[in-house]
């Protein structure tokens, strides 16, 4: 990757508010794009090698879109979080453990993606987030689902191929939470909370490929009050 070829990039994300690089190899965050701070709604670095996410990153104020999928992150800087402006953020594919303390500071984030990471755990810092509409944490090492949950303020969580065994019955309290999936995790049937299906907003559950046959989904109590909701939502959309 050449001077000129970065330079010409820059020209043209001076002009159209979008910086995108993908997939050259590149190792490090352009530093150069310092000077186009305020000028830059969208960075999209993906499918490169970087490792660290510089403390400037803070600088871009009015950075609406940040995408790095597949890279080599093994940590945010704190500095990340003082991006007001940021709706979206994707970072699949990386080797992140934790999320920053004050990541509940990115108070206009909508979309969080953070597939094929190395989470643990459903980070508490998210909920504190009121605009959150999807988050994905599909592909991580997650074993349980915390309390904190409950405070969750997004329409759809994807906890797919994780290793979740436990889950706080507190998934039920999701003021907004419609879609919930748990495909492919390690969950047996006592472990679901029932008052998923009696008393939450859940509209779609998916959780095939757990240690129970879906059909004895079925027979728990609060099944049919889950298909109304779930019935409801298909003829909405249909």
């Amino acid at each position: 990757m050449g001077n000129s070829a970065l330079k010409a990039h820059l020209e043209t994300a001076q002009k159209t508010g979008v910086f995108q690089l993908t997939g050259k190899g590149l190792t490090e965050f352009p530093e150069d794009l310092q000077k186009l701070a305020s000028n830059l709604r969208t960075i999209d670095l993906s499918n490169n090698k970087i490792e660290l996410l510089p403390p400037l990153i803070g600088k871009f104020s009015f950075l609406k879109s940040l995408a790095l999928n597949n890279n080599k992150l093994t940590a945010l800087p704190e500095e990340l979080c003082k991006l007001k402006k940021l709706e979206t953020l994707h970072l699949n594919g990386n080797h992140l453990r934790q999320l920053p303390a004050a990541f509940g500071q990115l108070s206009a984030l909508k979309t969080l993606s953070l597939s094929g990471n190395q989470l643990r755990t459903v980070p508490t810092q998210l909920s504190g987030l009121r605009h959150l509409d999807v988050v994905d944490l599909s592909k991580n090492q997650i074993q349980n689902v915390p309390d904190t949950v409950g405070e969750l303020q997004a329409i759809e969580l994807n906890l797919n191929q994780n290793q979740i065994s436990q889950i706080s019955v507190q998934i039920s309290h999701c003021p907004r939470l419609k879609v919930l999936r748990l495909e492919e995790n390690c969950l047996e049937l006592s472990m679901l909370p029932q008052s998923i299906l009696s008393d939450s907003q859940i509209s779609l559950l998916a959780v095939e490929g757990n240690l129970f046959e879906i059909k004895k989904l079925r027979e728990l109590e609060g099944y049919d009050k889950y298909m109304e909701r779930f019935t409801a939502t298909k003829k909405k959309f249909a």
